[in-house]
């Protein structure tokens, strides 16, 4: 299969480009508002509907900020050093997940704070309306050509072009000068969208549709990112300025990932003993 040479600009207006990526961006959000809405509905939801507007407006934020931050940190802190002002050109791309995860819970908590909630009843509330936004950021990574996996021999696996994405082929692959396609790679977007994306909302969607306790619907949510964050790893290449951190096989993602699979266990065992006990 070859990749589909998408345009990442989906329409000018006047001299403003706006970009497929900044919409899977902006259809996350509106997700997310609309799910929370239905959520905040049901009987005993820690908000009511109308407060679905602050509470999307503070995770935005910290999904923002938090992701360009934790991109800065865990996958570029040398380009920082070398050109600090670097942090603010967003538009030349860079966003880390569990950087706009870490800035969503100083958001909670923030929120949390203002309203007189706890913090993991509001995080138990979110999590079911994160995963919609993820399929949303996994598609504009996709059409971006960006965030490639190795070259694999599954029926599925596309070459790309190397006039359109260079940085892939002669960065990260290390091809001839003269070569037109990449070997056939992992589309890891596709997959990220439909396990991070797709199955974690389905998962944690009927997991709280009935009561659980507090921190159960959250550790859920961890140990399912991290294990399908861990898992697809395997297959995706590393940045080109980190590479693989040990053993030929470990990447920064799956370094970060690992701890949200042993928090969310731990939430959950804690959710679980604390409910036995009342």
């Amino acid at each position: 299969m070859i990749f589909p040479e998408i345009d990442p600009v989906a329409l000018h207006i006047g001299p403003l480009a706006v970009r497929w990526y900044g919409l899977m961006y902006l259809t996350g959000f509106a997700a997310a508002w609309w799910l929370g809405r239905l959520r905040a509905g049901r009987p005993g939801a820690p908000i009511a509907p109308q407060q679905m507007d602050d509470l999307l407006f503070y995770g935005a934020l910290g999904v923002i900020v938090g992701g360009r931050l934790g991109y800065t940190l865990f996958y570029n802190f040398d380009g920082w050093l070398a050109d600090p002002l670097q942090l603010l050109r967003v538009w030349e791309g860079g966003m880390s997940f569990h950087g706009g995860f870490l800035g969503v819970l100083v958001a909670m908590w923030w929120y949390g704070r203002r309203i007189g909630r706890g913090f993991f009843t509001l995080t138990d509330f979110i999590a079911p309306l994160v995963p919609l936004g993820l399929l949303a950021g996994r598609i504009g990574n996709f059409i971006n050509g960006e965030l490639w996996g190795a070259p694999g021999s599954v029926p599925w696996a596309m070459q790309v072009s190397c006039a359109s994405h260079a940085s892939l082929c002669w960065d990260k692959l290390r091809l001839p000068a003269d070569a037109v396609l990449t070997p056939p790679l992992h589309p890891t977007q596709l997959y990220e969208a439909a396990l991070e994306g797709l199955l974690l909302f389905l998962l944690l969607w009927v997991f709280s549709v009935r009561s659980r306790p507090v921190m159960a619907v959250s550790g859920v949510f961890l140990v399912g990112y991290g294990l399908f964050r861990v898992a697809v790893e395997f297959v995706r290449m590393p940045d080109v300025q980190l590479g693989y951190l040990a053993h030929g096989w470990v990447t920064m993602g799956q370094l970060l990932s690992a701890p949200m699979i042993v928090l969310g266990i731990v939430l959950l065992i804690l959710a679980y003993r604390h409910q036995g006990r009342a």
